[in-house]
């Protein structure tokens, strides 16, 4: 998994490589005080929703936009081993 971005909330999004089926697994994860974790997965490029843990329907709703947003980027560095060596850094 490779990082991509890290939200006001805490909440922090990497993502997956390029999987077989030319899918990319996203990955978003909050800390909690009380559940240690919250976190929910999301497949590119169909925006398919799974284990959502710990989340509103509106933090879903709004970790959702985000990654709709920028879903050209993750797409792109999945393919390129992630942010950092598709910049270069």
């Amino acid at each position: 998994m490779y990082p991509f971005m890290t939200l006001d909330d805490s909440a922090e999004i990497v993502h997956s490589e390029m999987l077989p089926d030319h899918r990319v697994k996203v990955y978003v994860e909050k800390p909690d005080e009380k559940d240690c974790f919250h976190h929910m997965t999301c497949y590119l490029p169909d925006y398919t929703i799974e284990n959502v843990y710990g989340f509103s329907p509106e933090e879903v709703n709004r970790y959702l936009e985000v990654i709709r947003s920028t879903a050209h980027l993750i797409i792109e560095f999945s393919q390129e081993g992630g942010f950092e060596n598709a910049s270069g850094l």
